[in-house]
């Protein structure tokens, strides 16, 4: 028997959303997947007759109301590319509350309340100021960086090539993240008003990375170090556009200042079991870092 409420999943092909469909319609509930680009997405669902897929751009007032047709709660990551948020995502926001939909959750950042210039801060408290039913998950860096934004670099150079100095981060696999997002749109009420700083159970320097994905991957991985400035310099070199390289840079200056080292039980204790640990995630990936 399946859920006769609907859920918009946005950036439903990525790590996490995609997570997020496959848990909400293992448990019954209809989704809503909302896509840059349907024909090349419908493949992924074509056996899911639990999952309609709809056409979705922040930027294009245009594609809100068919995406958000019937539907009764939304989850949503900030594409990476989107660094102004009262242009990119304030008019989204004034429509999920037009819409009165009963529950968003949207995934911010470990952190974000001590750091006003993000854009995830400046979405949450957009949020809050239209008083929208949200539940904010507070991931800290995601494991699955490494085989997206990272991947060249270890690929290409068996090199981790961030600015991270000495500082430890507490990675969490995406796939958890996912998960708990699906977790907390299937238990509304509970995680109403919530705010969730999510982690791995362990903070690792990225010399330890290195050392890790060395042994299990059986060549040698090392740590560059780069300053924050030749980092920003050289990504943007490499095509990456200046306003992403920028809140880039900027997240991995609050990775230096210790605030991604922080462990929490919130994870552990809305999955009923122990996060997902960084030897596994590199073992299950190991193909996208060969």
């Amino acid at each position: 028997m399946t859920n006769l409420e609907k859920i918009l999943v946005l950036g439903a092909t990525g790590n996490i959303g995609f997570t997020v469909v496959q848990t909400l319609t293992a448990a019954g509930h209809q989704v809503r997947a909302g896509v840059s680009n349907p024909e090349k997405s419908r493949a992924l669902w074509q056996n899911n007759d639990l999952v309609d897929i709809a056409h979705f751009n922040f930027l294009d007032t245009g594609t809100y109301p068919a995406a958000l047709e019937g539907i009764s709660k939304v989850f949503f990551v900030r594409p990476p590319q989107l660094s102004t948020p009262k242009e990119d995502m304030f008019p989204f926001l004034q429509f999920l509350k037009e819409r009165q939909i009963a529950h968003v959750v949207f995934v911010s950042l470990i952190g974000v309340e001590k750091n006003p210039v993000t854009p995830h801060h400046k979405i949450e408290k957009e949020m809050m100021r239209l008083d929208l039913p949200f539940t904010f998950l507070r991931p800290s860096f995601f494991m699955q960086n490494l085989n997206t934004t990272h991947q060249e670099d270890i690929q290409k150079h068996d090199d981790l090539f961030i600015p991270a100095g000495n500082a430890r981060t507490s990675f969490i696999d995406t796939r958890d993240i996912g998960e708990i997002a699906a977790i907390c749109l299937m238990n509304t009420p509970q995680h109403i008003g919530q705010k969730y700083s999510i982690t791995g159970k362990e903070a690792l320097t990225y010399y330890e990375v290195a050392e890790k994905m060395t042994a299990i991957l059986g060549r040698k991985i090392t740590y560059s170090k780069p300053s924050l400035l030749r980092f920003r310099a050289t990504i943007i070199k490499r095509g990456t556009p200046k306003a992403f390289a920028n809140v880039m840079t900027m997240l991995y200056f609050i990775t230096q200042m210790g605030n991604a080292k922080q462990i929490t039980p919130a994870a552990q204790e809305l999955l009923q079991r122990e996060a997902t640990s960084f030897d596994q995630y590199v073992k299950d990936y190991r193909e996208d870092f060969l």
